[in-house]
């Protein structure tokens, strides 16, 4: 048996195609369409349907795929367990998130993680484009959504409260709203991204409502739209850990805090693999200690070998 055939072909179905097999393996598509096709001829069956769009698995294929997975991640826990006292854990990571998380959270841990693990290097980028995670090679993608790509492996971290707010002389010239219908007859000054169509959810005691008020200013950086709200510009809605600050010095008002707003979630998502590079399991366990540090029973969801290690 071809091992290495059997690792291509897991790369293709977790990957959803030849091509983010390429990329995740670090070889050229010719040669994984190549390996399938011999591992094909050798089993005797079509394991994978392919059309010009997508590629699906063939019955025969679904129940190779089951298979070889269990082997697969007992090899790797194998070899893991021989390396472990013997090889010292190295590799880059390349690492995406959303400024503001960047800057007020996620600075410290990589710093704190650089330290422990002294031969990871890390490439780190700040935005808040839309990211394609297999395309662009990422390891690790950070987000402030509700969205989950079906092709990545994603985990809710913690909840992104979100509030309403205004500065108390944007308050004072336009009056205060009593209820969120209120909204439509003030200015907004809204978030919008790749990820945050601009719109508003709240829930007024019976059901959600979408308000979409008039917005003098839209703008897809949360920091940025804090402080324009704290200039007396309109009312924002922005996760509290970027206007905690503001509100304890009564530079902005939280309003309507009895009609709770659609709260979006920190997420992480990376590349689905049958087995994690140690460098994974490294750089996840030490962003979870950073979480139940900070957040305690406010962690979301734990991937279940965190859960081992007697985080709970």
């Amino acid at each position: 048996m071809d091992l290495n055939r059997v690792l291509i072909f897991s790369q293709v179905v977790e990957q959803g195609s030849f091509t983010g097999a390429a990329k995740a393996l670090g070889i050229t598509k010719a040669t994984v369409s190549r390996k399938v096709a011999e591992l094909e001829v050798d089993a005797g069956v079509q394991l994978l349907f392919r059309t010009t769009r997508s590629l699906k698995l063939t019955e025969a294929g679904s129940s190779y795929y089951h298979r070889i997975s269990k082997i697969l991640q007992d090899l790797q826990n194998a070899e893991d367990l021989l390396s472990a006292s013997q090889q010292e854990i190295k590799g880059n990571l390349k690492v995406i998130c959303p400024i503001e998380l960047g800057q007020l959270f996620l600075g410290r841990i990589l710093a704190r993680f650089l330290a422990t693990y002294p031969s990871i290097t890390i490439d780190a980028e700040l935005t808040n484009r839309k990211v394609d995670v297999i395309e662009e090679g990422v390891d690790f993608l950070f987000q402030i959504t509700e969205q989950h790509d079906p092709k990545l492996q994603s985990y809710s971290l913690v909840t992104a409260s979100r509030l309403l707010m205004a500065s108390p002389n944007y308050l004072k010239r336009h009056g205060t709203p009593k209820i969120p219908q209120d909204l439509m007859n003030h200015t907004a000054i809204k978030l919008q991204s790749a990820h945050i169509d601009g719109g508003w959810r709240i829930f007024d005691g019976k059901q959600w409502l979408d308000l979409d008020p008039p917005a003098q200013l839209k703008v897809n950086n949360v920091t940025f739209a804090r402080e324009a709200a704290i200039e007396g510009l309109g009312i924002t809605a922005v996760p509290v850990f970027i206007a905690q600050e503001a509100i304890d010095n009564l530079q902005l008002l939280p309003i309507l805090e009895d009609f709770p707003m659609m709260q979006t979630k920190v997420t992480l998502s990376f590349p689905k693999r049958i087995y994690l590079p140690r460098k994974y399991r490294v750089f996840i366990e030490f962003l979870y200690d950073a979480l139940f540090e900070h957040w305690g029973e406010g962690v979301l969801e734990i991937p279940d070998f965190v859960l081992q290690n007697d985080h709970n």
